[in-house]
């Protein structure tokens, strides 16, 4: 059985050219090298997987070189790494200061490299200052971390830092291309994009997902094959999803969602994926933020063409809905529940019902016929610019001749005189049900224009007088409070505002509280509906009421001077 080499160590970058996605860094040592403007202590930050310590080694071996050496020279003899999550004591940095002072016996250069650096003890870091501020001219030091903010302030000053990044999608998705046509595997584009983008931006990742994916599906990588194999939902998932989701089928969208729980997914992940999917979707919108979708061509061109069905206002509002649902997940005792109830809610926002909270009320042509009320025909003419309200505009070119439409005049309603004998009927008799329901169809919400309403003039003396009359009517209702709130204060009138003033925030809470059928009783009683209420609170007012405890003891004083016989015999204090 032949040795198999991972992708991740046979294809490791021997040249800064081979390195993806960290042109700039790169290119920084390689003019450092030429120019001789290298620093003796570096230090390479950033994510795993991402080639520091790759290039720590590619950066020792070209500095050895001078053109005389062979190929395979890897100048192991000069090259020192050091693994500090393991050696992370006192007395393995003094044992490498000591062989610091020993000069190379082939080459210019001693090279250590020290990775996992952050994981060295606080006096290990002490021990290592002196050497790396002053170190012999044969010997350069590199230091790789994942965690830059762990090492300690001193030693981040005597080096050199470059920080690694992220490898993009694209980055990783053509390295993974080049793989691929290196081993002769078919290979379909969106399925190394989803390689890449389980990756992370690491493309030591990337490399092991490959092994294992082509482990999986032989020489032909599919789309279909990646996802089964690596656990993740589909795009077209996403797509079937959100067409249910503008077509407002929630039977069919929460039967999906329960194929999907089937299949072993998360609930977590579903959702999550469902508003990256609206994020794409919104990107799609517009041309200069395009080149933020990260996808294949094919899968591209179908986020286009979804986008054009979903508007900006839609896109938004679910983008809101599916992130609450994934803050919400962990914390939600019921988890499946809430994320049916988020479809649900998403279904919804695209839904053109009936809206509840409408001013008028919309009685059905056949409810006029059952009271035999007789329709008269009104006719529309061919070039009529306006239309009825609850018809559609007619396009001009489809105008062809005049329509006929039915409107329903109804009788004068008789009135019935509740007072009379003949007319009385029982509260639970049958004719009474009746005739109720018919009394609660024919009151018909009518819409005021507010400009029909009186606004006659008003004086400050009527004001105060209806304002009294409504304190009595409180009293005797038996609203104590509300009266003595009431009194508290003469409204003022300016203009149309009635103005009073509080001496403390609560009284005027209480009586906003309770301004609609008073302000309705004044506008009634006035006959001026642009009337309204303003209070001010005045604090000062309230110290008017306020006594000393000395102040409080003469008044009671007053009231009963025996009081200062008994402070006198006990010996009381104030």
């Amino acid at each position: 059985m032949e040795h198999f080499v991972v992708s991740a160590r046979k294809y490791r970058p021997q040249t800064f050219k081979d390195v993806v996605g960290q042109q700039a860094i790169t290119n920084t040592l390689l003019n450092a090298i030429e120019h001789n403007h290298l620093a003796q202590a570096l230090l390479f930050t950033g994510p795993r997987g991402v080639g520091k310590t790759t290039c720590a080694r590619i950066l020792a071996k070209m500095i050895n070189s001078d053109g005389t050496e062979t190929e395979d020279e890897d100048f192991a003899f000069n090259i020192f790494e050091l693994d500090a999550a393991s050696n992370n004591s006192v007395d393995d940095i003094r044992n490498l200061t000591d062989q610091v002072r020993i000069p190379p016996q082939v080459g210019k250069y001693k090279v250590y490299i020290i990775d996992e650096v952050h994981m060295l003890s606080q006096a290990a870091f002490n021990a290592f200052l002196k050497t790396l501020e002053e170190p012999p001219k044969h010997c350069i030091f590199i230091l790789a971390t994942t965690e830059k903010h762990k090492i300690i302030p001193t030693i981040l000053s005597r080096c050199q830092i470059f920080d690694f990044k992220r490898i993009t999608v694209k980055d990783a998705k053509n390295y993974l291309k080049y793989i691929a046509e290196e081993q002769g595997i078919d290979a379909e584009d969106d399925a190394l994009h989803i390689i890449a983008q389980k990756a992370d931006g690491a493309m030591r990742d990337a490399l092991s997902i490959f092994d294992r994916v082509v482990s999986f599906s032989g020489k032909n990588l599919t789309r279909q094959a990646v996802t089964e194999n690596l656990n993740v939902l589909d795009y077209e998932t996403y797509f079937t999803s959100t067409d249910l989701i503008l077509e407002n089928k929630i039977p069919e969208l929460l039967v999906q969602f329960n194929d999907t729980l089937a299949k072993g997914f998360d609930g977590h992940h579903y959702i999550a994926g469902l508003a990256s999917h609206f994020r794409d979707l919104m990107v799609c919108q517009n041309e200069q933020t395009l080149e933020l979708l990260e996808v294949g061509d094919e899968t591209k061109t179908k986020y286009l063409e979804q986008s054009r069905k979903a508007s900006y206002d839609f896109l938004l509002k679910g983008i809101e809905l599916a992130n609450d649902c994934d803050l919400k997940y962990k914390s939600s005792k019921n988890q499946r529940l809430l994320v049916e109830l988020t479809l649900m809610q998403l279904a919804s926002i695209t839904f053109d019902g009936e809206k509840k909270n409408s001013n008028y009320y919309i009685i059905p042509a056949s409810y006029f016929r059952a009271k035999g009320i007789k329709p008269i025909a009104v006719t529309i003419p061919k070039n009529e610019e306006s239309v009825l309200p609850s018809q559609p505009k007619i396009d001009d070119s489809k105008k062809e001749a005049p329509q006929k439409v039915e409107e329903f005049v109804q009788e004068p309603i008789p009135v019935i005189d509740l007072k009379s004998d003949t007319h009385r009927t029982s509260g639970l008799s049958l004719k009474s049900i009746k005739a109720k329901k018919e009394h609660q169809i024919r009151q018909m919400e009518v819409v005021i224009d507010p400009n029909d309403l009186p606004k006659e003039p008003v004086t400050e003396e009527e004001l105060v007088k209806a304002w009294k009359d409504y304190a009595k009517a409180m009293d005797r209702k038996g609203e104590k409070i509300m009266m003595s709130i009431l009194e508290m204060d003469t409204p003022k009138l300016k203009d149309t505002s009635i103005q009073l003033e509080f001496p403390n925030e609560t009284l005027k809470i209480e009586l906003e509280r309770a301004q609609f059928p008073l302000m309705e009783f004044l506008r009634k009683t006035l006959k001026n509906y642009d009337l309204s209420l303003e209070i001010t609170v005045n604090e000062e007012i309230e110290k008017q009421y306020a006594f000393t405890p000395i102040e409080k003891y003469q008044k009671l004083k007053e009231k009963n001077p025996n009081i200062e016989l008994l402070k006198k015999t006990f010996g009381l204090d104030i």
